[in-house]
């Protein structure tokens, strides 16, 4: 897709962080967008603050955890704009807890937002865009944590489930015309690390009220100071508008985490180094 212009971009978590960076840059290309996201208020202000760009925008709120209003929010953008030709999976939350202090409503809402609502946004918008005709083009945020992982988060789970989804996707969608990019951005600066102020009402108060009284670990307290001094996120969205016209599987920030990957692979290859050779029966 090397032109963007008049293009109909979807966008999730676009409020703010690298879903507003993101809209921010898709417009300055020409795209018109629709601004998905379930914090209204923030919406308001997305939305005044990209009419610069002279392009058409609208919003839609949406929790996008759940299947039916992300196929409300679907309508709402046919209804607007006629067509989709991009999608931007980016809404996500930081979730907490490694091993021994996870629950079920802490794996539930994390899964949904980050994975389930990827997918369902896949599931309801990829037929949108082939009937728009192509080119077409889908970018799911994951995180550099959906490469590497030195903790049982359920943060990382759900992002290492959107780097599967995108490498499956991108050679099936390839021959209808659509591009798909994993997104794996480092720190960046966004509110992740507040993201329970969105937590839905269904999971009641004890999930929110466990997220409060968790003493923040050492690992969590650096996470939290890197986010804050990160990458500006209209940045990251140039970079996102880049990835989308060049086609590029994976969409990176910053070359940071590159030798912590290398070690990854390096591990891995040493499981096949020490079977090498033997023949298992059969």
């Amino acid at each position: 897709m090397k032109d963007l212009s008049g293009k109909v971009a979807f966008v999730t978590g676009a409020a703010s962080g690298i879903g507003l960076g993101i809209a921010r840059a898709l417009a300055r290309a020409g795209a018109k967008v629709m601004l998905c996201d379930i914090e209204e208020a923030a919406l308001a202000e997305a939305e005044r603050g990209l009419k610069p760009t002279n392009t058409e925008i609208a919003t839609v709120k949406a929790d996008v955890s759940l299947k039916n209003e992300l196929r409300n929010a679907a309508d709402a953008t046919i209804q607007r704009f006629g067509a989709v030709n991009i999608l931007i999976n980016n809404a996500g939350v930081g979730g907490s807890g490694p091993y021994g202090v996870w629950s079920d409503s802490l794996w539930e809402w994390t899964i949904g937002v980050n994975l389930m609502a990827v997918i369902w946004g896949v599931e309801i918008f990829g037929p949108l865009i082939e009937k728009a005709g192509g080119p077409g083009h889908i970018v799911s945020t994951a995180s550099i944590a959906g490469l590497i992982s030195n903790a049982s988060l359920p943060y990382n789970v759900s992002k290492y489930g959107v780097v599967a989804l995108s490498e499956g996707l991108r050679a099936e969608m390839a021959p209808r015309g659509i591009g798909v990019s994993a997104l794996c951005p480092g720190f960046v600066r966004t509110h992740i690390t507040t993201s329970s102020r969105n937590l839905p009402e269904r999971y009641g108060r004890s999930l929110q009220e466990g997220l409060a009284a968790t003493p923040p670990s050492e690992f969590s307290k650096m996470v939290i100071e890197r986010v804050e001094t990160g990458i500006d996120p209209d940045y990251v969205g140039e970079l996102v508008r880049e990835g989308i016209e060049g086609d590029w599987p994976y969409i990176f920030t910053d070359a940071e985490f590159e030798p912590f990957i290398e070690a990854r692979f390096a591990t891995i290859k040493q499981g096949f180094d020490r079977i090498r050779g033997r023949q298992p029966p059969r």
